[in-house]
């Protein structure tokens, strides 16, 4: 067995054990294991039909054996398949033939010509890497981006009174709260995230140019079209009634545009949190024997949400990529989506292995109010929004360019505020509304907005 040490791809090496959870969908066993259900399951489907007669019916014994083949199906039996593949060059053959051995010297052996009837590659492909899709978004994937949604909610509502200072162009401004600015990014995943459940699984069985020709041949008075729908809502997916060769993989475009979105959101949070941390909003909780730097002692670096940034840099690359060749294939099929297809698992490790970073980095993180309160207090000038806003209410002209005079390009005390704000001509009630202010105050309904839509 090939030592992680020598592996290619990192996800098979370094990163390992936090990609297992995908093997079971993306690995080439998994795929032969797919193939060989749809295999089994058309020709079920097969022997249950009354207008194919010749596809006689399986007893209840011969049908549990059947099964049995696709249920304990196995790495020893994924071996076999590739020995056979070697054969025949073909890798879809190789499963047909896998299961004529499997059904040669038992009851079965009269129908295994049954096996892969009237169909073409495409036909168990698509439907094999639909449910491969179907089942690892389903049990995997939209509970991982779930999971890090409900983090982000969670930290938003405990830091939703923590106030801090914003910075618009990287520059100081109208206060927030720490937890608001975590619900902009929990929103936006939340948001993605339901849209991602209408997402359609497509499925297509209609022969080897999407007519249904080697059907017909057959038997021509079978309704084939209603035949493929019932087989393919079987499996629990959509049924695409109209292709040439194969799916046009549309549905595999929307499904990687989806992640991608999910994926930039991380990206912008993860751009965020390692600010948050340079800035000192941020401490790092510190492992011991762990080292941030091989030459400087003190450090311990954001490592965790770099590593999720590159790697959904990687997860989005292929998303995109996926997404503009899938549906571009030369007249009725050509073969490159076929060496394509198979990296889907490479974008979805990345995108895993990228949440789990996120959740790694955002457990180590704890809050710092010290340096949080004293960026506030250093930035009194950006109480001059609210000074001018409420000179414009009463009627001072110029309002913003005093403002502005006093204040662009400058640093405002506590002392220059309050001395400004007294020497106003405005009504007493305003002026003492104005002078009770300060930056830690001013985050107006950044804590009933979390409280709002945190839910």
């Amino acid at each position: 067995m090939t030592s992680p040490l020598s592996c290619l791809s990192p996800l098979d090496g370094r990163y390992s054990e936090k990609c297992d959870a995908l093997r079971k969908y993306f690995s080439e066993e998994a795929l032969i294991h797919y193939r060989v259900f749809v295999e089994i399951e058309w020709l079920l489907f097969l022997t249950k039909r009354k207008d194919v007669p010749e596809c006689r019916p399986l007893t209840k014994s011969e049908e549990k054996s059947v099964k049995k083949i696709h249920d304990e199906f196995s790495e020893k039996d994924a071996l076999r398949v590739k020995e056979i593949e070697k054969k025949t060059n073909h890798d879809v053959k190789a499963v047909e033939y896998f299961l004529k051995e499997r059904f040669s010297g038992t009851s079965l052996e009269d129908i295994s010509e049954w096996l892969h009837f009237s169909l073409t590659s495409e036909d168990v492909n698509n439907l094999s890497y639909s449910l491969m899709l179907k089942d690892s978004c389903e049990e995997c994937l939209l509970g991982e981006i779930e999971k890090i949604e409900k983090i982000l909610f969670e930290r938003s509502r405990e830091w939703k009174g923590v106030p801090m200072l914003a910075r618009t162009h990287g520059q100081p401004a109208s206060p927030t709260t720490m937890g608001k600015a975590w619900l902009n990014f929990a929103s936006r995943i939340r948001r993605q995230r339901e849209g991602m459940d209408g997402l359609e699984f497509l499925g297509k069985l209609n022969g080897a140019t999407g007519n249904f020709n080697a059907h017909i041949a057959a038997y021509p008075r079978v309704h084939w079209l209603e035949v493929s729908r019932l087989f393919v809502e079987k499996l629990g997916l959509v049924w695409q009634p109209v292709t040439d060769q194969i799916e046009p993989h549309d549905f595999i475009a929307e499904l990687c545009h989806s992640f991608s979105r999910v994926g930039t959101i991380l990206i912008d949070f993860s751009r965020d949190v390692w600010g948050y941390v340079s800035l000192g909003y941020f401490r790092q909780k510190v492992k011991k024997g762990e080292v941030g730097s091989s030459t400087m002692p003190h450090k311990v670096n954001p490592i965790d949400f770099e590593n999720a940034e590159g790697n959904l840099g990687i997860a989005n690359t292929l998303f995109h990529f996926f997404s503009e060749k899938l549906p571009v294939s030369r007249w009725q099929r050509d073969l490159t989506d076929s060496t394509v297809l198979r990296n889907l698992g490479v974008a979805f490790g990345h995108f895993l292995l990228a949440l789990r970073s996120l959740e790694k980095g955002i457990e180590k993180l704890e809050l710092n109010p010290a340096k949080l309160e004293t960026d506030l207090l250093e930035n009194y000038e950006v109480l001059s929004e609210a000074v001018q806003t409420v000179l414009r209410k009463n009627g001072v002209e110029n309002a913003y360019e005093k403002l502005k005079e006093l204040t662009r390009g400058k640093r405002l005390t506590k002392e220059g505020y309050e001395s400004f704000v007294s020497s106003l001509g405005i009504p007493a009630p305003e002026k003492k509304r104005l002078l009770s202010l300060t930056p830690e105050k001013y985050t107006g309904l950044a804590e009933k907005i979390v409280d709002e839509f945190s839910r």
